[in-house]
């Protein structure tokens, strides 16, 4: 499957973008503040918008070379586009709707149309006309429409920002299942933490036009400067296989490499490999495991660093089980514990803290 590679330079206005990266299979994310260059960002890549100088490439398919005077429009980029509201002809079925671009841009299905209706659910929709639709159930068309222009690469801007948090429950599996299946580079731009954390693979964190870290999306989560930086709040993704579930008690058990870690959770499976994200706030250290205490997840941990000194709050990232965890404290408990970096410690989480909506789920091992 061919990758993108992105490696430009440009302005928009008085507002420059600089970024390096390259996004393969699965989600890419770009995330950051508003203003942050997302969008600029993404209008670069299919081709609304001209870089200065650089190169963007799908595999062998170069899309812009400043040095080679490439630069194709928007329509020879063979990318599918999705923005934040879904764009779509009132005065057509979804049915038309889905097929726009085989027959006004007379481009060649890429892949069947059942397909497409089946994995974005949009079987009982096809007669339909935009206005009876949801929030939720425009951006599966307007999803699909894309799918259907036969793109080799996917850009979705915000796809649920207009969408209240129900109907961003009820997308998000439909989402999944287009990372999963559809088996295409997907750019996606956000500024929910939370989405970042359940679809992407790969991470790209922008600030003031600028790529601020970038890389697989649980080791940008731990930096101490990665997520941080976007101003967020800040945590790391943890990731397991699930051995057990305690029927009585509602309580399902993840082994996270050697240790392991309960949540509140009757849905998950034996051998599903899942991810969470755990909050820094929600972490607490402690000198010596507790005894006689609520709280189910008690982790040796060893202290990496400690950054904030000069604030009211400290982050200390901590390594245990091969991954990383983060814990946000006052200095004064960091101080009145006396924590080095090099020194271990217990990490205590609370089962019900770890939040399902922001939750990856993987397949069964």
């Amino acid at each position: 499957m061919s990758e993108l590679v992105v490696s430009i330079s440009g302005r928009s206005g008085s507002f420059s973008v600089s970024a390096d990266f390259t996004a393969l299979r699965g989600v890419t994310a770009l995330f950051g503040h508003s203003g942050a260059g997302k969008t600029t960002l993404l209008k670069m890549i299919s081709g609304t918008l001209s870089p200065q100088k650089g190169r963007i490439a799908i595999g062998e398919h170069v899309l812009f070379d400043s040095e080679s005077r490439i630069d194709l429009a928007p329509e020879k980029r063979h990318i599918g586009y999705v923005f934040q509201d879904a764009r779509l002809f009132p005065h057509l079925s979804v049915r038309h709707n889905l097929t726009y671009a085989l027959w006004a841009g007379r481009r060649r299905a890429g892949r069947p149309f059942a397909e497409v209706v089946d994995l974005l659910g949009l079987a009982a929709l096809l007669e339909r006309r935009p206005v009876t639709l949801s929030g939720g159930e425009r951006q599966r068309v307007a999803i699909g429409r894309a799918l259907l222009s036969n793109p080799a690469l996917l850009l979705l801007d915000e796809p649920l920002s207009s969408l209240d948090h129900a109907r961003r429950q009820e997308i998000l599996p439909y989402l999944e299942r287009l990372r999963d299946e559809s088996g295409l580079p997907i750019v996606y731009v956000s500024h929910e933490i939370d989405e970042v954390a359940r679809l992407a693979d790969t991470l790209v964190v922008l600030a003031e036009g600028r790529v601020v870290a970038s890389g697989p999306v649980a080791e940008v989560f731990a930096r101490i400067d990665g997520i941080g930086s976007a101003g967020e709040d800040v945590g790391a993704l943890i990731e397991g296989h699930v051995t057990g579930h305690d029927v009585e008690y509602r309580v399902t058990y993840i082994d996270l490499g050697g240790e392991t870690f309960q949540i509140v959770d009757e849905m998950l499976r034996p051998g599903m490999q899942v991810r969470l994200r755990v909050r820094a706030r929600d972490v607490s250290l402690a000198r010596h495991a507790p005894e006689a205490i609520s709280i189910r997840n008690v982790l040796p941990v060893r202290i990496v660093a400690i950054s904030g000194e000069s604030a009211a709050f400290a982050e200390v990232e901590l390594a245990f089980a091969s991954q990383l965890l983060r814990a946000r404290l006052t200095r004064k408990s960091v101080a009145d514990l006396g924590l080095k970096p090099g020194e271990e410690a217990f990490a205590l989480v609370k089962a019900v803290s770890v939040d399902r909506s922001s939750m990856r789920f993987g397949k069964d091992g």
